[in-house]
């Protein structure tokens, strides 16, 4: 799918592309396009001069080669974005290419951006720039609005997490866990667990773009201090995951410890049992070893005095628990 934003009386416009013919009437400054075919590639190299690599959306390319500068003054940034889904939380590759100087169309510039799937920053960026006009001015700016949108994103996303986890909360301290409630629990918190650690990753991965675009000298001052000001709301949530880490480990920890209380429980009323039938073994067994003859033959009693026995020694033990509190 292509789309081109172009900018008119300060609001941003979407154009979904269908033809090289189409492109041609348009003026953007951003070109986005998500899981782009072979021809749409080739309308972007036929029309723009611009060359989109074959390995552009690799997974395993080094750290170090995400971030540079072509000879011709294009900006290459692979940058990750977090989607926040309930069922799978996951991080998507987006690849930008900044051409700050564009001949064909001669504008300030166009940033390409490449992605297998949608993103919710992209839809958010794009709802506040039709209602918000002067929101975004050039390209650059486009990038920096994208980043700021990833941050924000990021700090809703650990505010859901918050909310989620005062409920767990309740749950866990309420004192009644069971093993079911127990398992409910743990499933939670390893979900946010993870959540958490990839919004943590998401938010270096932003800074570090936004880090190389101040030092490749691009931005005017204005858009120098609001990069700043991005990366500071990023370094502001980083105490907010520190915390979440903390809080999860907390409510990890007690989770499995009310475990280990149920599993005492079942262990303690076998050691009781076990106990508790000691005296009426010994009985029998002192019983059944020191008669001549059978005992009904010799006394008509012996059996239910044995039995009478053995239950008043099974029954002393257990009172003496309850007594002590052991049975509770």
């Amino acid at each position: 799918m292509l789309n081109i934003f172009t900018l008119a009386n300060g609001r941003l416009f979407q154009e979904e592309i269908e033809s090289l013919e189409e492109l041609s009437r348009f003026q953007p400054i951003w070109v986005d396009l998500e899981s782009p075919t072979l021809e749409e590639k080739r309308w972007i190299k036929q029309y723009y001069g611009l060359s989109i690599p074959e390995d552009v959306m690799d997974e395993d390319i080094e750290e170090s080669a995400r971030f540079y500068e072509e000879d011709n003054g294009e900006l290459h940034i692979r940058s990750d974005f977090l989607i926040a889904d309930d069922e799978e939380p996951r991080t998507v590759r987006v690849a930008f290419i900044l051409n700050l100087v564009n001949d064909n169309l001669k504008s300030k510039g166009v940033l390409f951006s490449i992605h297998d799937e949608d993103v919710p920053v992209f839809r958010l960026l794009r709802m506040r720039a039709r209602r918000a006009p002067g929101l975004i001015e050039d390209a650059k700016e486009v990038l920096l609005k994208l980043f700021d949108a990833d941050a924000e994103y990021s700090a809703d996303t650990l505010e859901g997490i918050y909310i989620d986890l005062e409920k767990v909360s309740t749950k866990v301290l309420s004192g009644d866990v069971t093993d079911v409630m127990a398992g409910e629990v743990l499933g939670a918190i390893a979900r946010h667990e993870d959540l958490s650690g990839r919004i943590r990753r998401n938010v270096m991965d932003t800074r570090r773009a936004v880090s190389f675009m101040m030092r490749s000298k691009m931005l005017s001052s204005e858009q120098f201090e609001e990069a700043r000001q991005i990366l500071r709301d990023i370094d502001s949530l980083d105490s907010h995951t520190a915390f979440l880490f903390d809080k999860i480990n907390f409510l990890m920890d007690a989770t499995v410890g009310f475990i280990n209380i149920n599993q005492n429980k079942i262990i303690k009323i076998f050691s009781v049992a076990s106990v508790a039938l000691l005296p009426p073994t010994l009985i029998a067994s002192v019983y059944g070893m020191n008669f001549k003859l059978m005992p009904e033959l010799d006394w008509a009693l012996g059996y239910p005095y044995a039995l009478a026995l053995m239950a008043a020694s099974a029954v002393l033990p257990m009172w003496y628990f309850r007594r002590r509190g052991w049975l509770k």
